[in-house]
């Protein structure tokens, strides 16, 4: 199929040159589960995998309540000031019936959807893990193409499934909102064992002693938690911010450049690039095992073994063997 090919060539072209329609096109395009469009998807990734990137990927979740689309727009307003391009990919919570993401981002980041150097792209979770869609490596891949500097991936909530964004991101940010040591306690280890950074927000006003205290907790958990060799002796860092008042982004910001910077320089930036590469190879071969369960006659048998196993006339571990013999039979 030239036409294909010639048509996704010249998509590619826009891409990079910078066209904003051609890369909301390319986005809508990755993010379709209709197969057609995947395989266009797949010929328009061919077309730009060898295109110049050089984006930093930032990963952001936080808990409820504690500001992560100020913080963004705040902290995006803050880089496009410093002539950086910045493109937010925002992974919505789903809705059940369509499918789409519900909150609407641009509504709630009114001045960084203005900036001519920012794009945001609300992404619906579609009930994936940890609130990442599947194709949420490819449009950052997309982004990064398009020739943004930052790439802003913010997550829904906080959750041990969450650390999934540690496979698409350089850093990864955790924002958490001044409280006490009870709080500390309902933070998941997970998220906190693969915190580059931790921003606590709302340093502000009477907040401030209460934002300082939660620093010191913090550092000090973090640290017993967890301690990479592929990085400097002061990160994890804990450091307090404030999205309404806008001040603590440019600490923010040094911290995470120096920590890209000294991983570049040991080499470790590239090499965790490779092994994300190897997770989502590995992830859609999973995914594309998982999706031969909603063929009819696997379905079927789904179903009719569901129900032994209810009946208690069947282990689980059984039920499971046999579907998966009639998986690889169907291969």
């Amino acid at each position: 199929m030239p036409s294909l090919t010639m048509n996704m060539q010249t998509l590619a072209n826009r891409i990079v040159a910078g066209d904003r329609r051609a890369l909301s096109r390319a986005i809508t395009l990755v993010e379709s589960s209709r197969e057609d469009h995947r395989e266009q998807a797949l010929e328009l990734s061919e077309h730009l995998r060898h295109s110049p990137k050089h984006a930093i990927r930032i990963g952001l979740s936080g808990t409820p309540g504690v500001g992560k689309s100020t913080f963004i727009e705040s902290f995006g307003m803050h880089l496009t000031a410093l002539d950086l391009r910045v493109a937010v990919i925002a992974v919505d919570p789903s809705s059940v019936r369509s499918g789409g993401s519900i909150l609407g981002d641009k509504t709630r980041m009114e001045r960084l959807s203005r900036n001519k150097n920012a794009f945001i792209r609300p992404s619906p979770s579609q009930s994936h893990l940890g609130g990442i869609a599947r194709r949420t490596r490819e449009v950052v891949n997309i982004c990064d193409a398009a020739g943004f500097d930052v790439i802003l991936i913010e997550t829904v909530g906080v959750g041990q499934s969450e650390t999934i964004v540690a496979q698409i991101s350089d850093l990864f940010a955790l924002l958490l909102a001044p409280a006490g040591g009870d709080e500390l306690q309902g933070v998941k280890r997970g998220i906190m064992e693969m915190a580059d950074l931790i921003l606590v927000n709302k340093a502000d006003g009477d907040l401030v002693a209460a934002a300082t205290r939660t620093c010191t907790d913090f550092t000090g958990a973090i640290r017993l938690l967890r301690k990479r060799p592929q990085d400097p002796d002061e990160y994890p860092k804990v450091l307090k911010v404030s999205a309404v008042q806008e001040s603590g982004l440019v600490d923010a910001w040094e911290a995470m450049t120096n920590l890209i910077d000294w991983r570049k320089e040991h080499g470790f930036f590239a090499h965790t690039r490779r092994e994300q590469a190897q997770f989502w190879f590995e992830e859609d071969v999973r995914q594309g095992l998982l999706a031969q369960l909603n063929a009819p006659k696997l379905e079927a048998l789904m179903k009719k073994l569901g129900q032994d196993v209810i009946n208690g006339t069947i282990l689980p571990e059984k039920a499971a063997g046999m579907v998966l013999n009639e998986i690889t039979q169907e291969t």
